[in-house]
């Protein structure tokens, strides 16, 4: 896989300097996922890089960048009646630039629909482009055009881009990009491309960088890290790359995301016992518990593969966490399939789960299967999970009473006076105290309530 290393326009940054009197400020939102996340923090990295500065808010912005997210209809919606909320803030600033990037830029319904419905808005340009930001900022300003890029798919990874992080001790590192599973519910491998892996030499400095810098919590980044390695010439896997990062001196938490079952393997649990760093936290999406809807899915493992994978962690890491994802009301899905979900859950015992009601994709192939399950019975298997997701949860929470942990303090905590901290096995603790962010600290939880552990310092 090609690398390209990231370089510095220096044309660009000559005319943005004379283009504005003074500094610009710029304001990016984010939607979506961790990788999203990470994307607008390159985009903060190239821009300020450029000499922009960062308003805490639109109003006060030259630049609005909205970074968005195509995976679920929903969030697609919401970027369109937040886009179009920027109207006045143009009509009442005309040099203001609004711009939108990410996954539905990706699309080219997408940003034809952009063209011809958001006149007021002034870029687009996808996930592969943010390298080029500066040229096509430029571009903007000298052309005074609407400038909507046509999505394109690159093979290359581009390396050394500037970025600017949002927290000072909590950090994403991309290790590949792309997919290639394709899920049949799924628009990721259409607008992410195919898996394109990260050199482990390139992802071991940044790694060394940011654990020098003081970062505590850093989260490994891929559609399917599990499948790392792929298309490179060395011979590595994601379990290999875990131990060499591990190995790296420091006082800092290693996370992952995110895993698919089919290439989740006991070396990566066997990895994750033996190591010093890695969190005792395994999120592993599994979608239904229904062998038939799996299928349907095209997720390539059955429920018997999953639980296998999950008896071994069991027995190999105790202490494990585990998180999931489940789609209710895929098509097709009968009670008796949704019963099967139910038993998984219930048999996982997970600490958290994301659920979701099957949202239709145009361009996947779910799209096109019959769904005949009302919307109204969709949701009532929703408060069924919630159910039964409620009283797991209270036995793992209840289960950690009289314990004393070591935890990172994340924040201010639900009640004033308290602040939350972050275990290694992914729970949250609520404490009295004013410890500062990013330091780990040593409660005991003394109590629980719903999802959150209660606790006092140590």
């Amino acid at each position: 896989m090609e690398s390209i290393r990231f370089q510095r326009n220096e044309e660009a940054a000559r005319f943005l300097a004379s283009y504005y009197e003074t500094p610009p400020l710029l304001f990016v939102h984010s939607y979506g996922c961790q990788q999203n996340v990470n994307d607008g923090e390159k985009i903060q990295g190239v821009l300020t890089d450029l000499g922009f500065g960062l308003a805490s808010r639109p109003e006060d912005a030259d630049l609005i960048v909205f970074n968005t997210c195509a995976v679920r209809e929903h969030a697609e919606q919401r970027v369109f009646g937040n886009v179009g909320a920027l109207k006045g803030l143009k009509e009442a600033n005309p040099r203001l630039l609004i711009a939108v990037s990410g996954c539905m830029a990706q699309q080219k319904d997408i940003v034809e629909k952009f063209r011809q419905h958001y006149p007021f808005v002034d870029l687009v340009f996808g996930v592969n482009a943010i390298d080029t930001l500066p040229a096509l900022l430029c571009e903007k300003l000298q052309s005074s055009k609407r400038l909507l890029c046509t999505p394109v798919e690159r093979d290359e990874i581009v390396e050394d881009m500037p970025i600017r992080r949002n927290s000072a001790f909590r950090a994403w590192l991309p290790i590949m990009y792309g997919c290639d599973n394709f899920c049949s519910y799924c628009i990721v491998p259409y607008v992410r491309g195919r898996e394109r892996s990260r050199k482990s030499a390139d992802i071991l400095r940044e790694f060394h960088e940011l654990v020098d810098a003081g970062y505590r919590d850093i989260t490994l980044l891929g559609q399917n890290v599990n499948s790392y390695g792929k298309g490179l010439s060395e011979k590595i896997d994601f379990a290999q790359l875990l131990r060499m990062l591990d190995a790296v001196s420091g006082d800092y938490r290693i996370r992952f995301m995110t895993s698919h079952p089919k290439d989740a393997t006991p070396a990566l649990i066997d990895t994750i016992a033996g190591s010093t760093h890695i969190s005792r936290h395994l999120h592993l999406p599994v979608q239904s518990g229904s062998n038939r809807i799996l299928a349907e899915m095209n997720r390539h493992y059955t429920v018997e593969d999953y639980l296998a994978l999950i008896d071994y962690a069991k027995r190999r890491i105790p202490e494990m966490t585990y998180s999931s994802d489940i789609i209710v009301g895929f098509p097709g899905e009968t009670e008796e399939d949704f019963r099967a979900t139910e038993e998984l859950i219930r048999r996982v015992a997970y600490m958290q789960l994301f659920t979701f009601i099957y949202s239709k994709r145009t361009g996947t192939k779910a799209a096109t299967m019959p769904d005949p399950t009302t919307h109204k019975e969709k949701t009532q298997r929703i408060a069924r999970v919630l159910a039964i997701q409620e009283e797991v949860v209270a036995r793992l929470g209840g289960a950690m009473v009289g314990k004393t942990v070591r935890a990172l303090v994340e924040g201010a905590g639900r009640e004033a006076g308290t602040q939350t901290a972050r275990l290694d096995n992914h729970m949250t603790v609520d404490f009295a105290g004013n410890v500062p962010e990013g330091d780990f600290v040593n409660v005991l939880v003394t109590g629980v309530r719903g999802a959150q552990l209660l606790g006092e310092l140590v």
